[in-house]
């Protein structure tokens, strides 16, 4: 919908490619969305409470272009949300070269601030009236 006015794109990593070890597929797919996206910014998304501290960390390294990479809830079956620990994986992972987005289960300024201290550089809350007035 970029053609449309889009100025942000999200994505979910295809994670059965990951987890077989096809990182060069899974590279391939970032890329060809991000050329969909032209001048769009597109978010990557990493359902982390599926993957492995070692897949979390390969999942991050394919994506290569500047642009949040995101810890986000998976689907309902799966549980979890962002972990602090999540993120300080992934920051320190990509360094200062990409975007780590906290999202799911930042319900409170606490919550909010553990995340940023941990790396995130952005946040995603369905309760941001509530964090802001924390």
């Amino acid at each position: 919908m970029v053609r449309h006015g889009a100025r942000e794109v999200d994505m979910v990593i295809p994670i059965g490619l990951l987890k077989a070890g096809r990182t060069s597929e899974v590279r391939d797919d970032i890329a060809a969305v991000k050329r969909a996206c032209g001048d769009a910014l597109l978010k990557v998304i990493i359902e982390t409470c599926l993957l492995t501290d070692d897949e979390k960390i390969l999942a991050c390294r394919c994506r290569r272009r500047p642009g949040p990479i995101s810890s986000r809830p998976p689907p309902a079956f799966a549980g979890g949300g962002a972990t602090v620990e999540d993120v300080a994986l992934m920051r320190r992972t990509v360094g200062d070269e990409m975007g780590v987005k906290a999202s799911g289960g930042v319900r409170t300024t606490e919550d909010a601030r553990r995340m940023i201290a941990a790396g995130a550089s952005r946040i995603g809350a369905s309760a941001s009236v509530a964090i802001v007035g924390g």
